[in-house]
């Protein structure tokens, strides 16, 4: 007999027939003459009850069985009693296909996300981490989605790069040299020596496809990419991972307004989507008991998806801030012109003050990457950052320098050699136009739509410092 999925059983309301089902247990209540088995296949958030009793041949071996084990279970489905009737099974055959024993880690008792962080490999068979994989891959679909419908071509950059394009210095090192370091050869000055290395200089993990997704706009148009990107930075906040999936598009002959119109659009594509394909999900996770989001922060995405996003210079920004009364909210961070905008800050404007999504944008070139087009003040720059409630900065763009000569200054003016980026500079030489994109963290995307608190919890196997274990 063909297999039904328990996702399909349940949306077409499938009852008066005779099915076949595999999947895992969840739980087994025993009586003396009949069992409940509650199965979940893995397809939806919904489990499927199923009836034994002692007639199977081996029904003494069913009702021993522990959560986790898997089952092929064949049997009718039909409308179950109580006030809202279920579709359940009354099964007929079981043939027992995996089980588990008393050493399962994921008993029938509440089990802390930090315990099933350890346990990676089997979380995903937990309602919360099954729930969390099914926004993901909604998510992503969406992305896909909305960009492709858009006009956009999907670009495969590399994860192996010899550019430091952040210039934040916190990269992954590849290399082939021998392990011992003793061994590994060295230049006249005691450095590695990586000209002997198997790409003849030192490479690292990507820690952005944007670089490239410039070369690919400058002849597609408008590309996006979505890969994994790596930084060492050795952070062990809730908000970091080393190893994170990152969504960055690129327009030629585009500018600011116009890629914060598409980061717009993208973000609330990507909440209505989920709400739509999700909401299942959504609700479960929202109203778990150990859930770190206010239950009714669904009301929030749906907020943030009808509002229009309010625009505001970074400049106009600080000075909402200075005029905080202490009183009423004192920030650890100081809010003078050239600070940096902290969390607290971006959730202040966000939460607080407008009480909507805010673009802040035009800040100041101190403390932003080296590509960003340049403002006539010569302060600051063409980025922008958008900032939502609930978590603040969600997406960080900008509008790319077009000038091979104010690329150059300002490469000059931040101690950058040019060499490694010749190619980069080529764009500028031949055919430049105005081009710019923006880049959002997926898992940063995900920790907001799903309101998890740890952003090791939205990844199927978080890298951080000192975990690389699965």
């Amino acid at each position: 007999m063909t297999r039904l999925s328990i996702k399909k059983i349940i949306a077409e309301d499938i009852i008066d027939t005779d099915a076949t089902v595999k999947g895992w247990i969840r739980s087994v209540r025993n009586s003396k003459k009949f069992s409940f088995i509650v199965l979940n296949d893995g397809s939806s958030q919904n489990n499927l009850q199923i009836i034994v009793d002692e007639v199977l041949p081996n029904y003494a071996e069913v009702a021993a069985l522990l959560s986790g084990s898997a089952v092929s279970i064949t049997g009718r489905l039909v409308k179950g009693g109580g006030k809202i009737p279920q579709i359940e099974m009354q099964g007929k055959v079981v043939e027992i296909i995996g089980k588990t024993d008393e050493s399962y880690p994921l008993q029938k008792k509440a089990t802390s996300l930090e315990f099933l962080r350890e346990q990676a490999h089997l979380r995903i068979r937990t309602n919360t981490f099954g729930a969390i994989m099914r926004v993901r891959h909604h998510m992503a679909m969406a992305t896909h989605k909305f960009f492709s419908d858009k006009g956009f071509f999907y670009l495969n950059s590399p994860i192996i790069s010899g550019v430091d394009a952040e210039g934040a210095g916190e990269m992954f090192t590849i290399s082939t040299l021998s392990s011992d370091i003793t061994k590994a050869p060295k230049t006249k000055d005691g450095k590695l020596d990586f000209s002997r290395d198997y790409f003849g200089k030192e490479t690292f993990l990507a820690v952005t496809g944007q670089l490239e997704g410039e070369c690919y706009a400058m002849g597609l148009g408008s590309i996006y990419t979505f890969g994994p990107t790596f930084r060492s930075e050795n952070s062990n906040t809730t908000r970091h991972l080393s190893e994170f999936w990152m969504i960055e598009p690129e327009v030629a002959f585009a500018d600011l307004d116009e890629i914060a119109e598409l980061a717009t659009d993208y973000i609330k594509y990507l909440i209505s989507y989920a709400l739509e394909h999700a909401s299942n999900e959504l609700e479960f996770l929202y109203n778990r008991e150990d859930a770190t989001v206010d239950k009714n922060h669904m009301e929030t995405l749906k907020h943030v998806r009808d509002s229009k996003f309010i625009r505001v210079t970074y400049t106009e920004a600080l000075e909402i801030l200075a005029k905080v009364d202490p009183a009423v909210k004192k920030f650890e961070y100081p809010t003078t012109w050239g600070s940096e905008l902290q969390t607290e800050h971006e959730r202040y404007l966000a939460e607080v003050h407008f009480k909507m999504p805010v673009i802040v944008t035009d800040y100041p070139k101190e403390f932003k990457a080296f590509y960003m087009k340049l403002n006539p003040d010569g302060k600051t720059v063409r980025a922008m950052d958008i900032l939502v409630p609930g978590i603040g900065e969600i997406i960080g763009g900008s509008q790319r320098e077009d000038s091979l000569e104010k690329l150059e200054k300002r490469m000059d003016e931040m101690g950058m050699d040019k060499e490694p980026l010749w190619w980069y500079l080529d764009l500028r030489r031949y055919g430049s136009v105005p081009h710019a994109g923006f880049g959002l963290g997926f898992e940063r995307a995900l920790m907001y739509v799903t309101g998890m608190g740890n952003i090791r919890d939205v990844i199927p196997f978080p890298r951080t410092p000192k975990n690389c274990d699965f």
